[in-house]
């Protein structure tokens, strides 16, 4: 399969050479930001370990923590997200939706219905061993209802075992009953085949007359109504929903800078070719030139270049 990542590993890589080009961007008066995201943006994920590695092995110094005390603002977040891997990063923005003032439901909806079922077994892991306690045991004390069940549903029964479900199923659970069967919907679209899924979309259509999506915003609402949602989206098209999610994050008053960092580097080296692709067919304009209209300063800068380029 082609990479459709936009960031790629640098060919002449040596990370005792970028830990010192990073020191030095760093020490005396002022700060080299310029350098420091032309730096850390040129290089994968992989190899800014390595960095890390170094940078501590020369000066005995954290390199995140020296990132932290020279950065500020958004500039700051991007940068230190980009340090950290991408489970890692994950599992702490998943920490911080559950355990900050409010629950962020959107970014719970956001990785966990867009996440490989893999991914979701090494996070699953990842926050028990970083919390001492599971992922769904923080999910359960802080949501609830079927919202609670239906991403308890994404972490664990979708992982072991695929049901088949069918097309009336759904119509019975929604359509064509009075009231909605919340927990039909729940059993069918904690399924983690995309294939079965879109397969079971398409009779639905046939059998219903209405787009599944049609019909869960008739049938639900709030939080419940946007993870199912999100769950038959990414079935359908990772990088659709992901675009999506970044045109509603930059259009209105205000840009959501939070959503849109984490999506731009948590997806620059796994398909922001394909997003930045299905940005410009959904929008009639291109991801580039709305983060250059949306966005300011050095996050907009290091923004630009994990979005690898125009498509205007």
């Amino acid at each position: 399969m082609a990479y459709r990542g936009t960031v790629k590993p640098y060919s002449n890589f040596d990370a005792k050479k970028d830990a010192e080009v990073l020191y030095k961007a760093m020490k005396g008066l002022g700060t080299d930001e310029k350098t420091i995201l032309e730096l850390v943006t040129a290089r994968c994920n992989a190899q800014r370990q390595y960095i890390k590695a170094a940078y501590k092995t020369l000066y005995g110094k954290d390199l995140v923590h020296d990132l932290k005390s020279e950065l500020g603002g958004q500039f700051e977040t991007v940068i230190i997200s980009l340090m950290e891997t991408p489970l890692s990063y994950d599992v702490t923005e998943l920490r911080k939706a559950i355990k900050g003032i409010g629950t962020s439901e959107n970014v719970l909806i956001e990785i966990l219905a867009s996440r490989t079922p893999s991914q979701v077994v090494e996070m699953n892991n990842a926050y028990k061993q970083a919390y001492d306690c599971s992922l769904e045991h923080s999910i359960t004390g802080d949501c609830s209802g079927c919202f609670q069940r239906m991403l308890v549903v994404l972490l664990w029964l979708s992982l072991y075992c695929v049901v088949r479900v069918f097309p009336q199923a759904l119509f019975a659970a929604g359509e064509k009953k009075f009231g909605t069967d919340e927990d039909q919907f729940i059993t069918i679209l904690g399924n983690r085949s995309a294939d079965h899924l879109r397969r079971v979309f398409d009779e639905y259509k046939k059998l219903s007359g209405f787009e599944i999506e049609e019909s869960i915003k008739r049938e639900t609402s709030g939080s419940l109504r946007d993870l199912f949602l999100a769950v038959v989206k990414c079935a359908r098209s990772v990088p659709a929903y992901f675009a999506e999610c970044l045109y509603k994050a930059m259009k209105g008053i205000g840009t959501d800078e939070h959503t849109l960092c984490r999506i731009m580097v948590s997806r620059s080296e796994v398909d922001m070719l394909d997003i930045r692709t299905e940005f410009r067919k959904m929008f009639a304009t291109s991801l580039y030139s709305m983060i250059k209209s949306e966005t300011s300063g050095d996050c907009r800068k290091t923004l630009l270049l994990l979005c690898g380029g125009d498509d205007a």
